[in-house]
């Protein structure tokens, strides 16, 4: 039976975590997705990473929220437009250990409670079951260029609940 690790604490993104999580970005995006797409599409995708300033200014521009296992960044989550779930990454050696549940669970719920009611997300092949599993609904097929690479995407949406009457936000 495999380890767990202990349920992540949470915290608002810092742009001093900007080049941890752009080398987190990269390495998810290499390890974890290598099933679903070849060496060019994950290398082109990871590529997005590569101008740190540019990628925490991403990071900065939305709700990102960053996931710490025993002190260490162990994955991070952006909300873009209150209703676009932009972002979702966890370090490999982190994966399937909870990571991206609970920055899921905090990024629905500051959705909703920002007055989302349909939560929107392009999920990538390698996350589309992972969504599929929290509600969301496949509602079209995308395909988009990066860095001269066409990779394969998924428009996934879930219905959120409402905020309870009376309840402070």
């Amino acid at each position: 039976m495999a380890a767990t690790s202990p349920a992540p604490g949470l915290r608002p993104y810092m742009p001093a975590d900007a080049a941890t999580l752009a080398a987190l970005f990269r390495e998810s995006v290499d390890e974890l997705a290598e099933e679903d797409y070849d060496d060019a599409q994950r290398e082109a995708w990871a590529s997005e990473a590569d101008d740190a300033e540019a990628f925490g200014a991403r990071l900065a521009g939305e709700l990102t929220i960053v996931a710490l296992v025993n002190g260490e960044i162990a994955g991070f989550a952006s909300l873009r437009d209150n209703a676009i779930f932009d972002m979702l990454y966890v370090r490999p050696d982190m994966a399937r250990q909870g990571v991206g549940s609970a920055l899921a669970d905090a990024i629905e719920k500051l959705a909703g409670a920002r007055g989302t009611a349909t939560l929107s997300v392009d999920a990538s092949d390698a996350a589309r079951d992972f969504f599929a599993a929290r509600g969301y609904v496949a509602t079209t097929r995308n395909t988009m260029e990066i860095a001269g690479q066409w990779l394969g995407n998924t428009t996934m949406t879930r219905e959120l609940a409402a905020p309870a009457a009376g309840s402070a936000h």
